[in-house]
């Protein structure tokens, strides 16, 4: 089986803090049901966007690339892709942010949610919003044996 996704180094991303100021990215969205989505569509809309980045020369180094996901509801996720410059479709994200890394399903976002907010407690600092990371697709995270995420806190 051919590796799709790139290999994560935790390190990079744990317990640090980025500041983003109009930070590129495109955007899709996906119906989900209950926060959970649709896998098969959510490849679909990756490689699309993929395309559109690839096509406008906006790809980042593949150790910098982030697709992060965002719920603002229980029946709708959006999918923010990362990209060197603005192009069409542009998203912007700007703020302060805190990661986390963890290790785990799917399903345990949750926890993991919980335990962020008693880190970021612990630095005098409350979450507005979160932006999940995932590092692996599926397949992947079953050959490495992880399946990690970042979590995203805007603070």
């Amino acid at each position: 089986m051919k590796e799709c996704c790139p290999e994560f180094d935790p390190k990079r991303w744990d317990k640090k803090e980025f500041k983003w100021k109009d930070k590129p990215f495109i955007k899709e969205t996906v119906p989900t049901l209950f926060h959970i989505p649709f896998p098969p569509m959510i490849g679909k809309k990756i490689m699309k966007m993929w395309n559109i980045v690839k096509e406008a020369k906006a790809e980042p180094p593949i150790k910098e690339w982030l697709v992060l996901f965002h719920d603002p509801s229980p029946f709708k996720s959006e999918i923010y892709m990362m990209t060197t410059k603005p192009i069409d479709n542009a998203a912007y994200i700007s703020g302060t942010f805190q990661a986390k890394v963890f290790d785990g399903p799917y399903n345990a976002i949750p926890k993991f949610i919980k335990e962020m907010e008693k880190y970021l407690s612990k630095k005098g600092k409350k979450a507005k919003d979160y932006y999940v990371h995932y590092a692996y697709c599926p397949k992947c995270a079953k050959k490495s044996g992880h399946n990690y995420m970042i979590l995203f806190a805007e603070v």
